[in-house]
C-alpha cells in the first residue's frame, strides 16, 4: 500500500452509497479499499503507469 494518502471526495446519490456500503460489507472490504482497487484497474486498463513507494524497499534501507 502507499505510504502517504491523499483525500477524494466524491459525490454519489444516497441509495447507491448504502448498498455498496452494503456489499463493501458483505465481502468485508471497507469502501476505501474497493476504490482503491477500482483506481488502480482503471488505471492499468488506461496504460497509465504511476510510482508508489513500496514497504518492502523502504525496510531494506539501511
Amino acid at each position: 500500500m502507499e505510504s502517504k494518502t491523499a483525500r477524494l471526495t466524491v459525490l454519489i446519490d444516497p441509495v447507491k452509497k448504502k448498498s455498496f456500503e452494503e456489499l463493501c460489507s458483505a465481502q468485508d472490504l471497507t469502501p476505501s479499499q474497493v476504490v482503491r482497487q477500482l483506481i488502480r484497474d482503471y488505471l492499468e486498463s488506461h496504460n497509465v503507469s504511476y510510482a508508489t513507494k513500496s514497504k518492502l524497499g523502504s525496510a531494506s534501507k539501511p
